[in-house]
């Protein structure tokens, strides 16, 4: 067995800040402001910041400021929501949490994102909203989706749980829509020491209500005006994620010299598998790194067997694709009818994430490409626009 390269490392990450996240957490503790606490308001209001919008509000999971988001935008139950079938569940099972029914449409071949004609194709007369996923680090182009959601009155929602710090033709993530959601989970851009998540947006009435949706309800003390959840940030998390957001720029710069490196090692006119293209003006923050192997699942899940027996670490995001999920079997088109997901379905069957964290080596990405080379062998790549 060669060079082993975990698929993630957080302690690599997490070691030199050591005496930073514990002097956090210990003045948390020292304070006693578990619930809704100081470093909760601090970090909203850096993170708005961060992002460039006016308003941020802390909740307990991306999920949960996907759903919450939707909520306080007023979408509910008799609403229709369209979502790219490629995505993390999440993306769709917020919809539901919200009371209302996802309808999935297609992707682009190229990147996996969002198509706008196929999102054009999904709306009918109870569409609400639409949910555009900055899927890999990536931020989708949003110019239509705004335009086609403007004209239509419906809300735009981004998930932007891989995409922190991501921009396209200078804009960033989380202020191309009527209100963005972020993940904090570990291993994300920007993760806690456990689950967190924000809503981003620059509508204060937005803000106002989804405050009160994380908090029970609460308009002011013992008045709760909606049905609301309980989903606070909590504030040990808020703690860490003010000293780690101090880093975040560097990790992702990190995160682009290693993609770099694939590019570089994979990108040649034999390349044994299809990279995602690189799109003028845009800054991906490369949260994953996926290839896409041809021949379909078998072939896909061969190649992962074999680089796990490397010691080299993958993953596979999304398979199966998010519609043919349990909670989604009987989900259709704005009428009822099944949309064609033939991209959705085909990113599914030929996806795989090659390790990407801040910190890794040219080293470790040698070892991963040469371990890929081997596996692959003379499998033709899936076309993408690598």
């Amino acid at each position: 067995m060669g060079q082993q390269v975990p698929f993630v490392d957080l302690a690599r990450q997490h070691g030199p800040l050591t005496g930073e996240i514990e002097e956090a957490i210990g003045a948390v503790l020292e304070r006693g402001d578990f619930i809704l606490g100081e470093a909760v308001g601090e970090f909203e209001r850096r993170f708005a910041d961060y992002v460039g919008v006016r308003n941020a509000v802390g909740v307990g999971s991306g999920t949960a400021a996907l759903s919450t988001a939707l909520r306080a935008g007023g979408v509910g139950p008799g609403d229709q929501v369209v979502v790219p079938a490629h995505t993390y569940i999440a993306s769709a099972l917020a919809v539901l949490h919200a009371g209302a029914e996802p309808v999935f449409c297609d992707v682009d071949a190229d990147t996996g994102l969002l198509d706008p004609a196929a999102a054009a194709a999904a709306l009918g007369p109870r569409t609400a909203a639409i949910i555009v996923v900055h899927l890999y680090g990536q931020v989708a182009a949003t110019g239509a989706l705004a335009e086609l959601a403007g004209r239509r009155g419906l809300m735009l929602l981004e998930d932007s749980a891989q995409a922190h710090g991501a921009r396209l033709e200078g804009r960033m993530a989380g202020t191309l829509g009527d209100a963005a959601a972020f993940s904090f989970y570990p291993s994300k851009n920007l993760g806690a020491l456990g689950d967190g998540g924000m809503i981003c947006t620059n509508d204060a009435e937005l803000a106002a209500a989804a405050r009160r949706w994380r908090n029970l309800g609460q308009a002011e003390k013992g008045v709760h005006a909606v049905p609301g959840l309980n989903e606070r940030l909590d504030t040990l998390q808020a703690a860490v994620l003010l000293r780690k957001l101090l880093h975040l720029d560097e990790w992702n710069r990190s995160r682009r010299r290693a993609a770099g490196w694939y590019r570089q090692r994979l990108g040649v006119e034999e390349a044994v598998a299809g990279l995602l293209p690189e799109r003028p003006g845009a800054e991906d923050v490369f949260h994953l790194f996926p290839v896409r192997i041809g021949g379909g699942v078998s072939e896909r899940d061969r190649v992962r067997a074999e680089l796990g027996a490397a010691g080299i670490g993958t993953g596979i995001h999304y398979w199966p694709a998010v519609h043919r999920q349990p909670p989604f079997e009987r989900a259709g088109g704005p009428a009822g009818a099944e949309l064609p997901l033939v991209e959705a379905e085909a990113w599914a069957e030929q996806e795989l994430s090659l390790p990407i964290f801040p910190g890794i080596t040219e080293g470790e990405v040698e070892a991963v490409c040469a371990a890929l080379e081997r596996a692959v062998g003379s499998v033709r790549p899936a076309g993408t626009g690598g």
